[in-house]
């Protein structure tokens, strides 16, 4: 036993007080006499060094547990930044990029272009999105390898990318924005074949008193005045451009209520059997009469339907009110169940498996024989198309509408791929009977099409047919049936019984 007045003791108890205090570096002496209260010194002294490595332990850990912390920081604000796909910058960080731009800009600038692809929507569609992905990829290296270190690159999403130029003058920026649609140019190679897609760019000059959102709204006015001009060009923001803008706008609004409220009218031409001069069938050709712009033709507004999302809307509007005439016209006896009216479809119906279904519904509606509706889509469209085209070429076959190829030679005809789609007839493109009558060798030319369309199973409509000459050419080749101004322009559907009427006797037969 030990003393009570050991002073070993008390150094002891201030050795334990130290440690609760924190102080793990703290040790007690322990005397000669090695006794028991020596045993129990040198015991606390151990607890202090297994404390001691315990704490070190734990900070260490705590230490790279605060790294792994920032650096995951880091890399969330990075990607809060950054587009995924391609690793430019996305809009957040494009805004920011402009705000400091604007706000550090002295003599010049800053400079944004905006940019949005020509093409790339018919390359998605038609080879998938892997291909558009690698398309965008693709794009985003050639725009940041044509730029200043110092600019910022954005994909802001789709098909759109946007560059900030800090300190630049306009004619700088307008050189690099010619040099990316020159590298654009160039075909990008994809897994079994390459693709071109060009680009339309706006430019916006920063100035005093502008925000980030002032300059990116003022390059989409001048980007779209780009792609009004064609392709493969850059336009510079002008004052004048939002006047055109409002005025779109305005109009795409019209023509939003020209399709809900009826505002639309149907002129029809008639398409005519050569050998009879029987007309076989109309084509629905949609008309728009402004209440103050007067008539316009669909040329303006279909594109412009077509880049306000309002297609499919403006497709259903035509389907309903020519399948609706033609209902009248059997009605009032003035057609039989040989004549059919022909309507142009779009893309984008194809695309929406509700189409199919308001196909159907329309003929439930009316009444009207599946036979005596004819589809008409374009040559590109058909040929360009995806599985889900085609899925729905076959719902509508399989609803027993008629399906025609409208446009054909336009540059897709390789015949075959007529061989393994489920169309019923073509109509063949205007260009290719303009030498007739004129062109000593264009029977020929005709003749030669004539023979691979019937190769394949199907007959044709010669479009553009504008004078006797080339009616009387086509019916000796054999052809069967025309469409063109010789025979009549479109009419209003009040007209069309008295065209009806004034047809040969024979036609009836």
């Amino acid at each position: 036993m030990f003393a009570d007045n050991d002073p070993r003791l008390s150094q002891l108890l201030e050795g334990i007080v130290r440690l609760a205090s924190g102080d793990l570096n703290s040790r007690i002496n322990v005397s000669e006499a090695r006794d028991e209260l020596d045993a129990i010194i040198m015991g606390t002294n151990l607890l202090a060094e297994d404390l001691q490595i315990i704490y070190e332990e734990l900070e260490q850990r705590v230490q790279v547990r605060t790294q792994l912390l920032h650096e995951a920081h880091l890399e969330m604000q990075k990607m809060a930044m950054q587009d995924p796909l391609t690793g430019l910058a996305n809009r957040s960080a494009l805004i920011d990029a402009l705000r400091a731009a604007i706000e550090d800009s002295a003599d010049e600038g800053p400079v944004i272009l905006l940019m949005d692809l020509d093409a790339f929507k018919s390359i998605n569609d038609s080879l998938g999105h892997t291909a558009g992905d690698q398309v965008l990829v693709t794009v985003g290296e050639r725009v940041r390898a044509a730029v200043r270190d110092t600019d910022v690159v954005a994909r802001l999403g789709g098909d759109e990318f946007a560059i900030v130029m800090p300190a630049v003058s306009a004619d700088q920026a307008a050189i690099v924005g010619h040099r990316i649609l020159a590298s654009l140019n160039d075909p990008i190679e994809l897994p079994g074949r390459s693709v071109r897609c060009g680009a339309s760019i706006g430019l916006s000059v920063g100035g005093a008193g502008q925000t980030p959102e002032d300059m990116l709204m003022e390059a989409d006015v001048a980007m779209y005045a780009s792609k009004a001009e064609g392709q493969n060009r850059l336009h510079r923001f002008e004052p004048g451009l939002l006047l055109v803008r409002r005025l779109r706008s305005q109009l795409v609004e019209d023509l939003r209520t020209a399709i809900r409220t009826d505002g639309l009218t149907l002129h029809y031409q008639p398409v005519v059997e050569l050998g009879s001069g029987r007309i076989e069938g109309v084509e629905a050709l949609v008309r728009w009469n402004h209440p103050t712009r007067g008539l316009i033709m669909p040329d303006e507004f279909i594109p412009l339907a077509e880049e306000a999302g309002l297609i499919s809307e403006l497709g259903l509007w035509v389907l309903r009110a020519s399948v609706r005439q033609l209902r009248e016209w059997i009605a009032g006896q003035f057609v039989d169940q040989r004549f059919s009216v022909r309507i142009n479809i779009s893309a984008t119906d194809l695309q929406s498996l509700q189409f199919i279904e308001d196909v159907r519904n329309v003929l439930k509606e009316t009444g009207v024989r599946p036979e005596q509706v004819v589809l008409e889509l374009t040559e590109v469209a058909i040929v360009k198309g995806n599985e889900l085209d085609r899925y729905s070429l076959g719902g509508l076959r399989g609803l027993g509408v008629g399906i025609e190829i409208d446009d054909f030679g336009t540059g897709y005809s390789s015949i075959s791929y007529l061989r393994r789609l489920p169309v019923d007839r073509v109509k063949v493109d205007r260009s290719l009977i303009d030498g007739l009558g004129t062109d000593p060798g264009q029977p020929a030319l005709v003749a030669a099409v004539l023979q691979l369309i019937r190769a394949c199973g199907l007959e044709a409509v010669w479009e553009g047919v504008e004078t006797a000459e080339q009616a009387e050419i086509l019916r000796g080749l054999g052809c069967l049936s025309a469409q063109g101004y010789y025979f009549s322009r479109p009419v209003p559907p009040d007209q069309v019984p008295d065209l009806l009427a004034a047809q040969p006797e024979s036609a009836n037969q």
